[in-house]
């Protein structure tokens, strides 16, 4: 095998990695964000309801309940985004082990 057969293999097999992980870490920062939004609205929700009817509600508290609620529905309000992270990772983990299945073949010495 030559210096440019070796480099463009491994130009691209170098080069998949990185788009599949990089739409991987796009949708798990969405699912993130969305994920933490949630409770966002949740805490914003109860603390107001608390004002409202003059109960002094502390922000942690307000937080941290709105972490136990929105935990449940952000399960089911964003599968989607859940299903497309698990996409992502399958996608980027059958990746990896076909680099990996690559390197042990080409260490055997098959040159296929």
């Amino acid at each position: 095998m030559t210096d440019d057969q070796a480099q463009s293999t491994d130009g691209a097999a170098s080069t998949t990695p990185k788009a599949s992980i990089g739409a991987l870490v796009g949708w798990v920062a969405l699912y993130t964000l969305v994920r933490f939004g949630l409770v966002v609205v949740f805490a914003a929700v109860i603390w107001a309801v608390g004002l409202l009817f003059d109960v002094k509600v502390p922000l942690l508290v307000a937080a941290v309940f709105g972490v136990l609620i929105a935990l449940p529905i952000g399960m089911v309000a964003f599968k989607t985004i859940r299903l497309k992270v698990n996409e992502q990772i399958a996608a980027v983990d059958a990746d990896r082990a076909a680099r990996r299945s690559d390197l042990h073949a080409r260490l055997r010495g098959d040159n296929d």
